[in-house]
């Protein structure tokens, strides 16, 4: 069992005991937390609570709305929602705060509670904090003539749509006079009610759904990466439509598939989308320092400046708004638009690139191969749970001295056409190891040869895969 406290939320494995898993205990406990600084915060007492579709959802979230009218807040119910609807009901509704109950990426038995501000942006590591410490204190609750309620309301991912069509960058007429034909995979959750949507309206007439019935039944690893991905892959091989997109259970990460069935790659989900929005108007672009070279070349060449941030959509937006930049994301797939809000959104970012490919007159393979070409090796080692982490990248760095190093967020290493990057895990215990060069063998042997080192320095992690 496993429960973790982090800027990404409450996290956890279902069952067993208090403490080591996400227990309903635990969920009471930390949405009693959380809803008692909304309270203390918030004249209107009001709170947004939305969920993904996996099959624990029903159960957490009975039991996060009977907590938070316990303390006596209005919830504003959205049920099935993707989290970037949730964000941004929080806004509409004037709300203290909100609540996404989804485990995002991992597999069916996790589930999460993650925390938004009154913004609809997610909280802050100190806020968060501040909340698993008053977890572990008495909560006071409300008499029954102070206790709260539940409204539902029906209509937000129709709010999220109609804002993301009223954008300048989307052109839904472009799309439509493409008579485009779209795979879709929603991985059995909210994707499936919100994506089918989004593309009708966007003028897309054609869509074959896999996976889009929201029964929380994953049929792959839910991560939207290639190797979990063969069935759509297969379909977009037969070469019978123009796009493949897959989307994360709460709908905020988004990759494609060409037409012949080759992967963009989830790295240039956000690369694809900027380099549209930069025709546009020149401005700054944010990635964390996981993310893909290419954001940065794409951004240069169009005359504005690029900005690395730690990882973490929190840490992501924070500098997006240090340096106003007009675009940013995380390179799992993750797109950032400011325009419409401040969080990770794969329903913006397919219609911001379904105009792209439209405006473009090209096919998805070729607009792929027109942006810089780089490959990422993407790797993580299960470590020791008391291992000295800042010593061991302190034994790493000196490995590497003609390297640049960075270590505001673990520790980079950037070479001229390639780099490292090492860091804990906010939501498992191991150590992701990430590199990038101009070809695929030169990354993975970068990723090697940096693994040996760590299994050298850390008596033989086991690698996974």
């Amino acid at each position: 069992m496993t429960l973790i406290k982090s800027i990404s939320g409450i996290r956890g494995t279902l069952g067993g005991y208090p403490g080591e898993g996400l227990t309903p205990q635990d969920v009471v406990k930390f949405t009693s937390a959380f809803g008692t600084l909304v309270l203390d915060g918030d004249p209107q007492n009001r709170i947004v609570v939305g969920r993904d579709a996996r099959s624990s959802g029903v159960m957490v979230s009975q039991l996060v709305n009977a907590s938070l009218i316990g303390l006596g807040l209005e919830v504003i119910d959205l049920g099935l929602a993707t989290t970037p609807t949730t964000a941004m009901a929080v806004t509409h509704h004037r709300a203290g705060g909100g609540i996404i109950i989804t485990a995002s990426h991992n597999p069916a038995n996790w589930n999460a509670l993650k925390l938004l501000g009154p913004s609809g942006e997610f909280i802050s590591a100190e806020l968060g904090d501040k909340i698993v410490h008053l977890a572990e204190q008495p909560i006071s609750y409300a008499e029954v003539d102070q206790l709260g309620q539940i409204i539902d309301d029906p209509k937000a991912l129709e709010r999220h749509i109609d804002a993301i069509l009223e954008l300048p960058e989307v052109d839904t007429s472009a799309i439509s006079s493409q008579n485009f034909s779209i795979a879709i995979d929603s991985v059995n959750s909210v994707g499936g009610i919100a994506m089918p949507q989004l593309l009708g309206r966007l003028g897309v007439n054609k869509i074959h759904k896999i996976n889009c019935e929201p029964n929380g039944r994953f049929n792959h690893n839910p991560e939207p990466l290639p190797q979990h991905l063969s069935e759509i892959q297969s379909l977009m091989e037969k070469g019978a439509h123009d796009l493949g997109i897959v989307v994360d259970p709460d709908v905020d990460r988004l990759s494609f598939i060409c037409e012949n069935g080759e992967f963009f790659g989830e790295e240039y989900t956000l690369v694809a989308v900027a380099d549209h929005l930069l025709n546009f108007r020149q401005g700054n672009t944010v990635s964390n320092l996981s993310s893909s070279r290419a954001l940065r070349d794409v951004t240069i060449r169009k005359k504005g400046q690029y900005y690395a941030s730690a990882v973490g959509e929190v840490n992501v937006v924070d500098k997006m708004k240090e340096v106003k930049a007009i675009i940013g994301g995380e390179g799992n797939g993750g797109v950032i638009y400011p325009q419409l809000h401040n969080g990770r959104d794969a329903m913006v970012g397919t219609a911001l690139f379904l105009t792209h490919l439209a405006k473009s007159g090209k096919k998805a393979s070729e607009m792929k191969h027109a942006l810089p070409e780089y490959h990422m090796s993407k790797n993580k080692i299960q470590v020791k749970q008391d291992i000295g982490f800042a010593e061991l990248l302190a034994n790493i760095a000196e490995m590497y001295p003609d390297g640049k190093t960075t270590t505001t967020d673990g520790l980079k290493i950037d070479f001229p056409n390639s780099w490292i990057h090492l860091r804990q895990s906010n939501t498992e215990p191991i150590i992701r190891i990430y590199t990038e060069a101009p070809d695929k063998k030169m990354a993975d042997n970068l990723a090697q040869d940096v693994m040996e080192k760590i299994r050298q320095l850390n008596s033989q992690p086991t690698e996974l895969s």
